[in-house]
Parts: structure tokens; sequence; C-alpha cells
């Protein structure tokens, strides 16, 4: 399955939430959520009847558009999940959230998923000295990310933190020195990503 080339802003209108996938724009009165807030479509406006295992596919869909995950990328990170300890769904946003595209966005050096998982494709970050271009490398606590020395994309970041107001506690980030370090895992209070996990795990359940 190839990823979703389409319009973003037709995503967020089909979870009927914003999912902040193109950045700056989510935040003005350009974005799609504001001005149609139904999904896109011929029967956009009409009721849907709503089941279970439509509530259930809805969360999946969206938690997985969040952070820019394949199917089958999502359903491997949720095997991982569930062969750790804990609560599934927990360790699933914990996983998410750990991703180097996703830090590197939480941490203000992208103003959006995408544009920070096309960095780190690109070679532009750093992972505790060593070059990472895998948008999908797990960090740990005590990592510690930085710009590449001498990156082209460096104006870019910089532009990116100036509309940064905060950064998740469980990050540190210097927007000076354009560095960042991992402090610990996050806890489920501090990720607020816009979904149900519960309803996650009942869909992977049957």
């Amino acid at each position: 399955m190839a990823r979703d080339l389409g319009p973003k802003c037709r995503l967020c209108r089909r979870e009927g939430i914003k999912l902040f996938l193109k950045g700056e724009r989510c935040l003005t009165e350009k974005c799609a959520i504001e001005r149609r807030s139904y999904p896109p479509g011929e029967h956009g406006r009409g009721r849907i009847k709503q089941s279970e295992y439509l509530l259930q596919l809805r969360e999946k869909q969206k938690a997985r558009r969040y952070y820019g995950l394949l199917e089958k990328q999502f359903r491997n990170t949720y095997e991982k999940a569930t062969r750790g300890t804990g609560a599934p769904g927990e360790n699933l946003l914990r996983m998410l959230e750990t991703r180097l595209d996703n830090v590197v966005y939480r941490l203000g050096f992208a103003g959006s998923r995408a544009q920070a998982r096309q960095l780190v494709r690109h070679g532009h970050f750093q992972v505790n000295g060593r070059r990472v271009n895998i948008p999908s490398y797990g960090v740990r606590p005590n990592d510690i990310i930085t710009l590449k020395q001498g990156s082209a994309a460096k104006e870019l970041v910089q532009d990116a933190t100036d509309l940064t107001a905060s950064v998740s506690p469980w990050l540190q980030a210097d927007h000076e020195g354009l560095t960042g370090k991992v402090l610990r895992w996050p806890e489920r209070a501090e990720i607020d990503t816009p979904v149900q996990e519960s309803l996650i795990v009942e869909l992977y359940s049957k």
C-alpha cells in the first residue's frame, strides 16, 4: 500500500478533528476543519450510521494518520506493543511518540510530522552523534538529538522553532543550539494524541 499523497486536509475532515498535518496552516483560518467541518465527498453532510466497529476503525485510522504510518507499519507497532509489559494501548502510544520523526516534531524542529519525517530521511539529524535517517527509529531516555553540523536545513529548522510555544515535559530542547534530549519515557497523561487507545486495542483483538 502506497503512502497517501492526496490533500492532507481531507484526512482531517474525514476524522472530524485537527490532525495538524500541515503545520502552521492548521493554526490559521485557512484550516479546512474551520471552514468545512464535515467529511469530504458528495454524502459528507449526510447522517452516518454509527456502530461499534466504525468507532473502533475511526480511532485506529485517526491514530495512523496522526503519526503518518501505513497500515502495515501501524499493525507491526501494535504487535510489538502487545509483547511488552503494561497496557497494550499505552505501550502503543509510547512507541509512536518515541519515533524519531515524532520526537523531532515534538522538539519543535519541524512544522509538521511530514516535514520532520522528510528531514530525518534526508539525514539532517543525528542521535548521540550518529547519523540516523530512519523515521521509525525508536529513541530512548538520555538520547541526544542534534541537527547535523553544516546542515542545509538549518534555516528551515530555526524557522520552525520560532513557532514552537512549548515542548513536551519528557523532552528537553535547546532551540539556540538546535539540540534536544529525551529525559524519560512519556507518561500517558503527557501524550496529547486525540485518540482512545482502548478502541484500537478492541479492534485488533477481534
